[in-house]
C-alpha cells in the first residue's frame, strides 16, 4: 500500500453509534406501533374513494421518497462517508411499501379478500423487521450487573485481539486514562508500519476527554508527539479523530527545510520558549532570520525570549528578540550580530516632521525606522516622558528632538535643572533656555501662563481645538533632570516642590487644546513624582515613553507603570552589547576581567499608543564635549518663536516666576521662603507690568502630589482615612489609599486607631 500524508475527512453519521440497550428497544416499540397504526389507516382509507386528502398523503410519501432516495444514489460516489445507498434504502423501505399497498387497494375496484390481508401482512413485516431502528447502526452499551457490593473490576476485558486494529482498539480500552470511550475504525496508513488513525467515540451524553500528548503517547508504546487527537468537522466532542504518525513524521522532518526542522525540534518542545506554538511563515535575511508564529486556536501567543536563546544555545539573549500582539501572532528574530550595533547619522529628512506628526528617532533591529510623534493632528499636543541612567543616551536623543522641533517650526522652550550641562548645544539655538533649578521652575510656570493666555483667547473666539499656525505655533516644553526637583530625595523645600508639581499638572491638563505640549526627562522618576498619575498614564498613551537603560528594574516598572498594556513585558536594556560567547562567565571561573561590546548608549524600548518596539537613536559623534552633527542640523533652520504678543508675556511671565522661585529656594524655613517668594513676585510683577495681572492669578497651582496634600491635611491633627478623602475630592480614591499606604510605609505618617492614621513627628 502506498504511503500517504492525508488525514481522513470524517463526517459525523459514520461508524457504530454507542447507546444504552433499553434506548435501542424503546425506538424499536414506538416504530412498531406506528406501523400499526398505519397499517389500520392502509386499510380504512384505501376503501373510501372520497378520501382524496388520504390519497393524497400517500402519493406524497411516496414520491418525496423515491426522490430521497434517487439523491442518495447520485451523491453516492463524491459522499463516501455519509449514509450508504444500503443504508438510505433500508430506511425508504417502509415509505415505498407502505405506499405501494396502500395505491394498490386504492385501484382495485373490487373488493376481494386480499384487499384487507395485504395491509395486514405488510404491517407484519414491517413491525417484526423495524428497518427504520436497524438503520441507524445502534449498539448497546455495555451494562455490568447490580450487585450491592462493589465489584473490584469495573469493566469486563475485551477478548485477546488477533488483528492490528483489534489491538489497537484493546490497547484503547484497557488504559485508565481513556475511560469508557471506545477507538473505532482502525485503519492504516501503510502496511507493516505502525502509523493508524481511528474514530474516538464516547457514550451518549459525554465527551472524548483532552488527553495531553504524553498520555496519548502512552497508550500505544509510541514516541511523545506522534499521536494526536482532534475534533471532526460537523460532529461534537463525543467524537474525535486519533491520528498515531510515528514514522510518517519523521519521514516528513527529515524532508523540511532546515528552518521548520530548528522550529519543531528546538523551540516547540517543552521548555523551548515556544512550546505548542506553530511556525506559520519564515524569512531568511543576511544577519536575521525571521519565524511568524502562531498560537492554536482558542489559545494565547506564549514567547520566552530567554527560554528561546537558551533553546538555541545563545549566550547574548539581546540576539534574540521577541514581539507579541498579545493575542495569537507573535515574531522571532533570531541574529548572527547585533542589528543596532551601527546605526547611521541623522539627516535633515529624518528630523522633518511629517504629516503624521512623526519623525524619525532612530531605528529598530529588523531595519525599520523608530518614528516618534512631535504632535498627534488628531488629539493635540502630546505629553512625552524620557528615562535613562546616565550614559542611556537620554541627552542626545532629547537633542536630536529638539533639532527637529526647531527644522520642523516648532517652538522650544527648554529648561535643564543641571545648570545647562545636559543640553549645552541647545544654549542659543531654541526660543528660550533656563540653566538651573531656579530657572527649570520659572519655565514651567511662564509656559502655563502662556496656556492661560491661550485658553482665555480662545475662550473669546469660541475656539475648542489647535491648529498649527492658525494663529499661534506648536511650542513643545522639555524639562530635563526633573529628578532633581520632583524625586523623594530631591534636596528642594517641601514648598517649592509643591509649587512645581502643581505646575506640571496644571500644564498638562490644559495643553493638548492650546498646542502645548510638555515633554519630562529624568535619571529616575515615579509617575506619582508628576502630579496625578493617572493623567499622565493617559497622556503618555498618547505621546511616548522613551525608557532607556535603567539601573534598577525598580525604575523601570514605575516608568511603565499603567501606560504597557497588560501581558507585554520589557526586555531590560543591558550597558553593553554581548560579545554572544559566554565569555563573563567564563572570566569569572578563570579568575580574569571580563571583556564588553560597545556601550548601549541610545538603545530604548519605545511605548507609544499602547504599542512596543525597540530602538536605537542615531549615532552623534562627538568633538570637543559637544556634538557638531546635531549643532549643524540644527543651526540649518531659524529658530521658531512665538507671536510678538506671545513673546512678550512669556518674558515678562518667566521674570516674574524666576524671582519667586529663587526667594522660595533661599528660604530657610517654609513660612519665610513662602513670604519672601510672594514679596520678590510681587516686586517682579510691578517693574514690569503684563498680563496676566489681575489677583486671583498671584499664586500658581498650589495642588502639589497626592502625598503632600495627605501631609498638608494631617497637619491639623489625626484623620479617618474616608476623611481625607473627602478633602481630596478630585483624586480617585484609590489613589489616596495608596497613597496613604506609602506615606506609611515611608514613616511619615502612623495609624492611631483602624482607618485613623496622624503624622509621625
Amino acid at each position: 500500500m502506498a504511503v500517504t500524508d492525508n488525514t481522513p475527512d470524517l463526517a459525523a453519521g459514520d461508524g457504530p453509534r454507542i447507546v444504552p440497550a433499553h434506548s435501542i428497544r424503546r425506538r424499536a416499540r414506538l416504530e412498531q406501533a406506528i406501523y400499526g397504526a398505519t397499517t389500520l389507516g392502509i386499510t380504512i382509507a384505501s376503501h373510501q374513494p372520497d378520501w382524496w386528502p388520504a390519497h393524497l398523503a400517500a402519493a406524497g410519501i411516496a414520491y418525496g421518497s423515491f426522490s430521497w432516495l434517487w439523491k442518495k444514489w447520485d451523491r453516492e460516489e463524491d459522499s463516501p462517508h455519509r449514509f450508504s445507498f444500503l443504508q438510505a434504502a433500508q430506511r425508504a423501505f417502509p415509505f415505498l411499501t407502505g405506499a405501494g399497498v396502500y395505491l394498490t387497494d386504492l385501484l382495485h375496484t373490487g373488493t376481494t379478500w386480499w384487499e384487507y390481508a395485504l395491509p395486514a401482512a405488510w404491517g407484519l413485516l414491517m413491525g417484526t423487521t423495524t428497518p427504520v431502528t436497524h438503520s441507524l447502526n445502534l449498539h448497546p452499551a455495555a451494562v455490568l450487573p447490580a450487585t450491592d457490593t462493589p465489584a473490584l473490576e469495573t469493566a469486563t476485558q475485551p477478548a485477546q485481539p488477533r488483528t492490528y486494529a483489534e489491538y489497537r482498539a484493546w490497547e484503547w480500552a484497557t488504559a485508565r486514562a481513556t475511560g469508557t470511550t471506545q477507538l473505532t475504525n482502525i485503519t492504516r496508513y501503510q502496511d507493516n508500519a505502525p502509523d493508524f488513525w481511528g474514530i474516538v467515540i464516547a457514550p451518549v451524553g459525554e465527551t472524548v476527554p483532552d488527553l495531553n500528548p504524553t498520555t496519548l503517547a502512552g497508550v500505544f508504546d509510541l514516541p511523545v508527539g506522534t499521536v494526536s487527537l482532534h475534533l471532526i468537522d460537523g460532529s461534537g466532542p463525543g467524537r474525535k479523530l486519533l491520528t498515531a504518525r510515528p514514522t510518517l513524521d519523521t519521514a516528513a522532518q527529515a524532508q523540511q527545510d532546515p528552518v521548520h526542522r530548528l522550529f519543531n525540534e528546538k523551540l516547540t518542545r517543552p521548555n523551548g520558549g515556544a512550546a505548542g506554538m506553530l511556525l506559520a511563515d519564515y524569512r531568511i535575511e543576511p544577519n536575521r532570520i525571521a519565524l511568524r508564529v502562531t498560537a492554536p486556536d482558542n489559545q494565547m501567543i506564549q514567547l520566552n525570549q530567554k527560554q528561546i536563546a537558551r533553546a538555541l544555545d545563545y549566550k547574548d539573549p539581546s540576539l534574540v528578540m521577541v514581539e507579541t500582539d498579545g493575542l495569537g501572532d507573535g515574531l522571532i528574530s533570531i541574529y548572527e550580530t547585533h542589528p543596532l550595533l551601527n546605526v547611521r547619522e541623522a539627516t535633515l529628512e529624518d528630523l522633518t516632521m511629517a504629516a503624521d506628526g512623526t519623525i524619525a528617532l532612530g531605528q529598530q533591529p529588523d531595519g525599520r525606522i523608530g518614528r516618534i510623534p512631535l504632535y498627534d493632528p488628531q488629539m493635540g499636543a502630546i505629553t512625552d516622558l524620557f528615562v535613562g541612567a546616565p550614559g542611556a543616551g537620554k541627552s542626545v536623543t532629547l537633542l536630536h528632538v529638539i533639532a527637529a522641533e526647531r527644522i520642523s517650526g516648532v517652538v522650544s522652550i527648554v529648561a535643564d535643572a543641571q545648570d545647562g550641562m545636559s543640553l549645552p548645544e541647545v544654549d542659543g539655538r531654541v526660543f528660550h533656555f533656563g540653566k538651573g533649578i531656579a530657572a527649570t521652575a520659572a519655565t514651567l510656570a511662564a509656559a502655563n501662563d502662556l496656556g492661560k493666555y491661550r485658553e482665555q483667547i480662545s475662550a473669546e473666539n469660541g475656539w475648542g481645538s489647535f491648529d498649527i499656525g492658525n494663529p499661534w505655533p506648536l511650542v513643545n516644553v522639555t524639562l530635563d533632570e526633573l529628578n532633581r526637583i520632583l524625586s523623594a530625595d530631591a534636596v528642594v523645600p517641601r514648598p517649592f516642590r509643591k509649587w512645581v508639581t502643581g505646575l506640571v499638572g496644571d500644564t498638562q491638563s490644559t495643553g493638548r487644546k492650546l498646542g502645548l505640549g510638555i515633554r519630562f526627562a529624568a535619571q529616575s522618576i515615579h509617575l506619582a513624582d508628576l502630579g496625578d498619575k493617572d493623567r499622565i498614564r493617559a497622556n503618555a498613551k498618547n505621546g511616548t515613553v522613551w525608557l532607556g537603560r535603567t539601573n534598577s528594574s525598580t525604575t523601570q516598572h514605575m516608568a511603565r507603570d499603567g501606560v504597557l498594556p497588560p501581558g507585554v513585558e520589557l526586555a531590560p536594556i543591558p550597558r553593553y552589547f554581548g560579545t554572544g560567547d559566554g565569555s563573563t562567565i567564563d572570566a569569572a571561573f578563570e579568575g580574569k576581567e571580563a571583556k564588553h561590546g560597545p556601550i548601549t548608549a541610545g538603545m530604548a524600548n519605545i511605548i507609544n499608543g499602547g504599542s512596543l518596539y525597540v530602538n536605537r537613536t542615531w549615532y552623534a559623534r562627538k568633538e570637543n564635549k559637544t556634538y557638531p552633527h546635531l549643532i549643524d542640523l540644527m543651526e540649518s533652520a531659524s529658530i521658531p518663536r512665538l507671536t510678538p504678543q506671545e513673546d512678550i508675556i512669556f518674558t515678562a511671565s518667566y521674570e516674574r516666576w524666576l524671582a519667586f522661585a529663587e526667594a522660595l529656594l533661599a528660604g530657610e524655613g517654609e513660612d519665610e521662603g513662602i513670604s519672601n517668594a510672594v514679596t520678590a513676585e510681587e516686586a517682579a510683577r510691578k517693574a514690569n507690568p503684563v498680563w496676566p495681572d489681575d489677583d486671583e492669578n498671584d499664586d500658581q497651582p498650589p495642588t502639589g502630589s497626592i502625598k503632600d496634600r495627605i501631609l498638608d491635611a494631617l497637619t491639623e491633627g489625626p484623620l479617618a482615612l474616608r476623611d481625607v478623602r473627602k478633602r481630596l475630592h478630585d483624586v480617585a480614591p484609590g489613589s489616596v489609599n495608596n497613597a496613604m499606604t506609602e506615606l506609611h510605609h515611608e514613616g511619615h505618617v502612623r495609624p492611631v486607631s483602624r482607618g485613623v492614621y496622624e503624622l509621625n513627628r
